[in-house]
C-alpha cells in the first residue's frame, strides 16, 4: 500500500511471506498520520518531488529486476553454473512459485502479519524493532552485495587480480558426505560485500533514509530477479489472493496500521516531503511498501519472458504491463490525496498489471498462447539436462 510490502530466493515459503507481509504492512498508516504526528503541512513541490521519486524509485527494480530474470531463467533452462550477476551457488537459485503457493501464500500472509501484531502487542516493541534491525541488517547486505555484482564486474579492469574462493561445509564422510554450505566467491564478490557493509552499519546506526532506501532498493531488486512464477494463471492466482488481502487489512482492521507504525525496517521506500526545507535530515516521509512492487514485479518480470519466449524481437507484453504498473501507482496516489485515506494500492495495481496485457492479447489474438506459456522450475530444469546427459551416454 502507499502511504504519506530475500529474501533470498531459496528461503522457505513462510519467511518471504512474512518479509512481504511486513512489506505491505508499511505502507498503510497514510502520509496524513506521519503529518498529523509531526504537525507539518508539505508544500504542492515537496509532495510533488516526493512522490515523483518513489515512482522513479519503484520502476528502477522492476524493469532491471525483470531483464536479469531473463538471463536467471535462461541459465537456469540451459543447466549453466554461472551468469552476468554471480549466478554460481544455490542460494542464488530462482524460486519458482505454482499455483499451489501462489493460492495459500494469502493465507499465510495473512497468518504471519496477525502474528507480528500479536507480538507488538505483547512484547516490547524496542527490542522487537533491535532483533529486526540485526536481522535485516544481514539480508540488506547479502541483497545489496547481490545487486552489486554485476555492475562491479563491469567497473573492475580485466586486469584486476580476481581470485576464487569457496566456502565448504560438509556433514559426513565418504559415500554418506553432504554439503551443508558450498559458496563459491570472488574478489570482486568481497568489495560488493565490504561496501554493503558499510551501507549496514551506516543504516544500523542512524538509520538514515538513504541507507533504507539502498537496502530497499536491493530487496525489490532481488526479489524481481529471483522470484519466478511458473505461468500467467499462477500470477493471476497469486495476485487476486493478495488484491483481497490487501483490501481486507487496510479497511477491514487495525491490523495493518497497527504494524505499519510499529515495525521498523528497511522494507518499505521512503523520500522527505520536506527534503526542500531541511535538506538531507528531513524527517516527514512519502512511503511506499516494497510488497506493491516486488508482487507486481514478479508478474512484469514473467511478461517478459513471455515476450523473449515468443522470438519476435518485441517487449509488447512487458512494457503494457510496466506502463500499467505506472498508471496504477500513479492512480493509487491520486485517490489517496483526493480521499485523504491511505489507500492499498494493490487495488489499483492488480486489475492494472493483469487488464491492459489480457486486453493486448485479446487484440493481438494471443491470449491462449499466454497462458499456455509455462516456466520449470529449478528441479525439473535439473532433471531435463541429467535425463538428456543419460540419453547422450545411452547413444
Amino acid at each position: 500500500m502507499s502511504e504519506a510490502e530475500q529474501v533470498p530466493a531459496s528461503a522457505p515459503e513462510a519467511a518471504v511471506a512474512a518479509a512481504l507481509d511486513a512489506l505491505n504492512a508499511t505502507d498503510s498508516n497514510g502520509t496524513e498520520a506521519l503529518n498529523a504526528t509531526a504537525k507539518f503541512v508539505a508544500t504542492p513541490e515537496g509532495t510533488a518531488l516526493a512522490y515523483g521519486s518513489l515512482v522513479f524509485m519503484a520502476l528502477l527494480p522492476i524493469f532491471f529486476g525483470a531483464i536479469r530474470s531473463v538471463s536467471c531463467s535462461k541459465s537456469k533452462e540451459l543447466g549453466e553454473n554461472d551468469y552476468d550477476s554471480g549466478f554460481r551457488n544455490a542460494a542464488d537459485m530462482p524460486e519458482t512459485i505454482t499455483s499451489r503457493d501462489a493460492a495459500r501464500f494469502p493465507i499465510i500472509a495473512s497468518c504471519t502479519l496477525f502474528g507480528l501484531y500479536l507480538f507488538f502487542k505483547v512484547f516490547s516493541q524496542e527490542y522487537i524493532n533491535l532483533l529486526l534491525s540485526v536481522y535485516f541488517f544481514a539480508l540488506g547486505v547479502l541483497a545489496l552485495s547481490h545487486t552489486m555484482s554485476p555492475l562491479m564486474s563491469r567497473v573492475f579492469p580485466a586486469s584486476f587480480p580476481n581470485k576464487q574462493y569457496q566456502l565448504l561445509f560438509t556433514q559426513g564422510s565418504g559415500e554418506s558426505k553432504e554439503d551443508i554450505v558450498n559458496y563459491e566467491f570472488d574478489t570482486k564478490n568481497l568489495v560488493c560485500l565490504f561496501i554493503s557493509s558499510i551501507v549496514g552499519v551506516w543504516y544500523l546506526l542512524k538509520k538514515h533514509w538513504i541507507a533504507n532506501n539502498l537496502f530497499g532498493l536491493a530487496f525489490a531488486l532481488n526479489g524481481v530477479e529471483l522470484l519466478h512464477l511458473n505461468n500467467v494463471s499462477t500470477g493471476c492466482i497469486l495476485l487476486g489472493g493478495l488484491f483481497v488481502y490487501d483490501v481486507f487489512w487496510v479497511f477491514g482492521t487495525n491490523v495493518m496500521v497497527t504494524v505499519a507504525k510499529s515495525f521498523e525496517a528497511p522494507i518499505k521506500l521512503v523520500f522527505p516531503q520536506d527534503l526542500l526545507e531541511k535538506g538531507l535530515e528531513a524527517s516527514n516521509f512519502a512511503m511506499l511498501g516494497l510488497g506493491d512492487i516486488v508482487i507486481p514485479g514478479i508478474f512484469i518480470a514473467l511478461l517478459l519472458r513471455f515476450d523473449v519466449s515468443l522470438n519476435k524481437n518485441s517487449r509488447t507484453y512487458f512494457y503494457s504491463s510496466f506502463l500499467a504498473y505506472i498508471f496504477g501507482l500513479g492512480l493509487t496516489i491520486f485517490v489517496m490525496h483526493t480521499f485523504k485515506h491511505a489507500q492499498p494500492a494493490l487495488l489499483y495495481l492488480v486489475p492494472a498489471c493483469v487488464g491492459f496485457p489480457v486486453i493486448v492479447a485479446l487484440f493481438k489474438g494471443e491470449l491462449t498462447e499466454m497462458f499456455r506459456y509455462e516456466e520449470a522450475s529449478p528441479e525439473e530444469a535439473g532433471a531435463k539436462d541429467d535425463s538428456s546427459e543419460s540419453e547422450k551416454k545411452d547413444q
